[in-house]
């Protein structure tokens, strides 16, 4: 990645700390590039589950550190939050047995707590604490994320997804009925538009099961590679369409994408979403992208992988709006720079375009890209790719924070 992304400092977390102590991942939110302990004493909090630790009665506002040592024999997720655990200011997310990790946060003035959520199910917390006086740069809190709260834009998804499906199959019907009378120059047309019309549901791929390997699986590992008996979909018909295939060599497999399609429509009802799983795919959607499509190694023939680029960058677009309230509450402004940021990038995606040769559907190839322009669009996906994976642990399910 060669460009650091602009970041406003969100009330969840300005700068992430991760560390790792006895296998056991914790992450400590603070307010500031510089870590919250910046001027603040350490105090030495052990925790178990008779209780969440005995910090200080009072405390004055400003940079604080627990210093927090799990004694119990199970791994522990701590929080500091408000006394009945409505805001949450800092976490642990696990710590494991006899090791010990900081939780630093940057408190205003009131009362807070410390929340030990052990992973066999004890749930405890310590005496109050009263914090007084006034400091810049303080935590507001966020409200800790349920596995219900990720309920509704699951079900949005879900249902955009099956309205889009119908105009995919549309799709995919009229490209087999251009292989099936011979007419090859409007199947590559044609095959363009189906493809893209499914990479914009990227978000749901994780949902389509052996479905999606049969409509856009890669020859990676087949033992025929591009020749393999096995490999269909999308990017097999792309082979075959810019190879020099003559249509009864392509026909089996349209015809093979109508039936998966098909297939795909009546199984999507009876497949899971996990709630959890939408938050990733904000981020991992691109970060495919920018593996396989700016590379260029998707490429079949076409020269069309910055389409299915752009292609990607909305269906990242449609997960990010369904999910924007719930980033709102946590991080104000987040959204707005994300929809700023991906609308640039698909600017400089259709001109990248307009500057090159000029391919399938007016598209450039990735290879043919020069170095300056590639260059700017990979800086400008790591760039993206950094604020987006910050999603996934904003929206991190905290069931009993």
């Amino acid at each position: 990645m060669t460009v650091r992304p602009w970041f406003r400092r969100p009330p969840l977390a300005g700068a992430l700390a991760l560390a790792v102590a006895g296998g056991a991942l914790a992450v400590a939110f603070t307010s500031d590039d510089a870590p919250a302990s910046a001027g603040a004493s350490t105090l030495t909090v052990s925790v178990d589950k008779h209780g969440c630790g005995a910090p200080p009665a009072r405390l004055p506002s400003g940079p604080v550190v627990f210093e927090v040592t799990d004694a119990a024999t199970t791994f522990v997720t701590v929080y500091l939050t408000d006394p009945g655990g409505a805001r949450a200011y800092a976490e642990i997310r696990w710590l494991g047995p006899r090791h010990s990790l900081p939780l630093s946060a940057s408190v205003a003035a009131g009362r807070y707590a410390l929340r030990c959520v052990f992973s066999d199910g004890p749930v405890v917390t310590s005496p109050p604490v009263a914090v007084t006086g006034s400091a810049p740069d303080t935590e507001p809190g966020y409200r800790p994320m349920t596995s219900t709260d990720l309920e509704q834009p699951v079900t949005a998804y879900r249902a955009w997804v099956s309205a889009a499906l119908p105009r995919l199959l549309d799709a995919a019907r009229a490209l087999d009925a251009d292989v099936a009378r011979g007419d090859l120059a409007a199947a590559r047309t044609d095959w363009l538009s189906a493809h893209l019309a499914y990479e914009r549901l990227g978000a749901a791929y994780n949902s389509f099961g052996d479905f999606d390997d049969a409509i856009d699986g890669r020859p990676d590992g087949l033992p025929g590679g591009v020749d393999d008996p096995g490999w269909t979909g999308f990017l097999a018909i792309e082979h075959t369409l810019w190879h020099g295939s003559t249509a009864d060599r392509v026909r089996p497999l349209t015809q093979k994408l109508v039936s998966d399609v098909t297939g795909l429509i009546a199984d999507f009802p009876s497949e899971d979403i996990d709630s959890e799983d939408l938050p990733l795919r904000a981020h991992e959607i691109l970060e495919n992208a920018l593996q396989f499509q700016l590379t260029g190694h998707d490429d079949q023939g076409s020269g069309t992988t910055l389409a299915t680029l752009d292609a990607n960058v909305q269906g990242t677009s449609e997960v990010l709006s369904l999910l924007t309230p719930l980033l709102n509450e946590r991080d104000p402004g987040l959204v707005d720079h994300l929809d700023q940021a991906l609308t640039a990038l698909r600017t400089s995606l259709q001109a990248a375009s307009a500057a090159g040769s000029g391919g399938t559907g007016g598209w450039t190839a990735a290879d043919a890209l020069d170095r300056a322009t590639r260059e700017r669009l990979d800086g400008a996906l790591g760039s993206l790719l950094e604020q987006l994976a910050r999603i996934p642990n904003l929206l991190a399910a905290r069931n009993a924070a």
